[in-house]
């Protein structure tokens, strides 16, 4: 396992530069040159031209989905029992380097995520390795992706815990230790010592600035709610077009001229965020339409905060015209905008004098606590990106705000939403995560003797001669559950020959005190048996029959996964 672990940083801090060196190398080889020969204007249409290339390669390549890298990667540990697709370790690498490099205006830290989480779930297949130990060996491939990106190791396990929602036990600390300082060393071997943001910290933490965190913090929890809710609305939106070809222009399209009037939306935007630590605020009005007032501080305001505006609208465009990418970047860039436009306009009105610099870092932080509630991982990620650890006050006041805002309006983050409304988000909570990996389908009995509605009693008594239980599902021409009848509701009549050719089934039968369907979550079906007191409860699909679910299957199944569950890996 050890072995293993040092294995799954190399290969990750290997993916991370293949997926960095590919957006170059798009950068470089198409969009630099056309650029330079036709001008800005162009801005206009590469996006659309980066996502319809995406989405060729989809299809006729790939010949798979893509998907998300984290949602996928947190889906597999909780009900693909850690089975991720082959075709994950290179897809995500192909699409987003086509996606990023023309702009779309999203990150690669969630298809990096994506891909080492493959190589490390597809390695153990290979090896043949318990389901224990592959989602271990996931979870150091998810950690060494954030390592090697951000050569960041303590952040990228504290992310293994908090967002890739892995328990940390003494047994998979090592490991994941080990993935993630190996990703950090060969990160720095392939890219150099630098880190993402060189950054030092020139002015000392005031006291007297700690209630102006306190109100970034609030501002980073609004602006979270506001993405998060900006994404769920585009979703919707273009999930409602069904052809891939119409929301690839209508979306290619719009992001397109998201792009034209404010090229700090293009692509990741970490040129934007080091102009802003470093100071060079006039660089961000570069390409763009008002590139002639570098010198109106007012008006440079205006655009950053327009340009927080619409990144939430253009990163959710990307993904929903089919483009692959992440959302740290995304979150890191409005996150820094916003902690600079704040204090520079506390500054500007005399409130104050802020130091701009450190709370676009806090703002980073505070906004990555809010969108993707990880409010651990964005304070050793800031603290680690930065090269210090003097920020730590205001890196924990704010994000705690920020986090606690958005956890008030919003319960899951963008990352397990969906999961989550499906029940199949798995969490810390031991017993959600043990009925999380349950599978409803696995507990159902079906071997039960179905009856129609006008069967004769004499029928039914045979069919209790044939069975083993002392249940019968009661259904109609169609397969559609109507009630059931029970052994101890007929035991008195059923020897009664007299009655067998004039009493009916219906008139036996009796509701099922609840049902559950099939879409339903082991939670949700707990909740069935405790709300109707019943110990057998009938499973239907669209009303249809489809058997039985038991209360004490149930117990025993739990049992069973609560002791995998707390055991080491073998």
């Amino acid at each position: 396992m050890l072995i293993l672990s040092v294995l799954m940083g190399f290969l990750s801090a290997v993916g991370a530069y293949c997926l960095k060196q590919s957006v170059h190398f798009v950068e470089s080889f198409f969009v630099d040159n056309v650029i330079k020969q036709s001008g800005y204007a162009l801005y206009f249409l590469l996006p659309i031209v980066g996502i319809a290339i995406a989405r060729l390669l989809i299809k006729y390549v790939i010949k798979e989905e893509v998907g998300h890298g984290i949602p996928n990667t947190l889906y597999a540990l909780s009900k693909g029992n850690g089975m991720i697709s082959k075709k994950k370790t290179y897809s995500s690498v192909l699409t987003a380097a086509f996606t990023v490099g023309f702009g779309g205006s999203c990150g690669l830290e969630g298809p990096a995520v994506g891909t080492t989480s493959a190589i490390g779930s597809n390695l153990s297949k290979a090896l043949r390795l318990n389901q224990k130990t592959r989602k271990l060996l996931i979870g150091c491939g998810a950690a060494a992706a954030l390592s090697a990106i951000f050569k960041a190791p303590v952040a990228a396990i504290v992310f293994a815990m908090e967002v890739i929602l892995l328990d940390i036990t003494t047994f998979s600390l090592i490991p994941l230790l080990l993935a993630s300082v190996t990703a950090a060393m060969f990160s720095r071997l392939f890219f150099g010592n630098d880190l993402l943001f060189q950054f030092q910290i020139q002015e000392s933490i005031q006291f007297i600035d700690m209630p102006f965190y306190i109100l970034l913090g609030l501002l980073g929890g609004f602006v979270g709610v506001y993405f998060t809710k900006v994404n769920f609305l585009v979703s919707r939106i273009f999930g409602k077009m069904k052809k891939q070809p119409l929301k690839l222009l209508i979306g290619g399209l719009m992001l397109g001229l998201l792009i034209f009037l404010f090229p700090p939306l293009y692509g990741e935007g970490y040129t934007t965020v080091y102009h802003l630590i470093s100071g060079n605020t006039s660089m961000v009005l570069e390409n763009s339409q008002l590139e002639g007032l570098t010198d109106n501080i007012w008006v440079i305001l205006g655009f950053l905060s327009l340009v927080i505006f619409f990144k939430a609208f253009a990163t959710s465009i990307t993904f929903s015209a089919g483009g692959v990418g992440g959302i740290f970047a995304p979150t890191l860039f409005m996150g820094s905008i916003m902690g600079f436009v704040f204090s520079k306009f506390i500054n500007l009105i005399g409130l104050s004098k802020l130091s701009e610099a450190n709370f676009s870092l806090v703002g980073m932080a505070a906004l990555m606590a809010g969108i993707l509630q990880a409010p651990l991982t964005a304070i050793f990620l800031i603290a680690e990106i930065t090269g210090g650890y003097e920020l730590f006050i205001p890196l924990m006041l704010a994000t705690s705000i920020s986090y606690l805002t958005v956890k008030y309006f919003t319960e899951h983050s963008i990352y397990t939403a969906q999961l989550a409304k499906r029940g199949d988000l798995i969490t810390h909570d031991k017993d959600q995560a043990v009925l999380t990996l349950m599978d409803l389908k696995e507990e159902i009995e079906r071997n039960f003797r179905k009856v129609k509605p006008y069967d004769t009693l004499g029928n039914l008594v045979k069919e209790v001669t044939k069975s083993k239980r002392n249940l019968f599902p009661v259904v109609d021409k169609d397969g559609l559950f109507l009630g059931v009848v029970t052994l101890d509701e007929i035991r008195e009549i059923m020897f009664d020959r007299a009655k067998y050719e004039t009493t009916l089934v219906h008139e036996l039968m009796q509701m099922a005190p609840e049902h559950i369907e099939t879409t339903d979550g082991m939670r949700k079906v707990m909740e069935k048996f405790e709300s109707s007191g019943a110990w057998n409860l009938p499973v239907v699909q669209q009303g249809k029959y489809i058997g039985f679910v038991s209360k004490s299957r149930l117990y025993s199944e739990y049992r069973k996964r609560l002791k995998d569950f707390y055991q080491g890996v073998d």
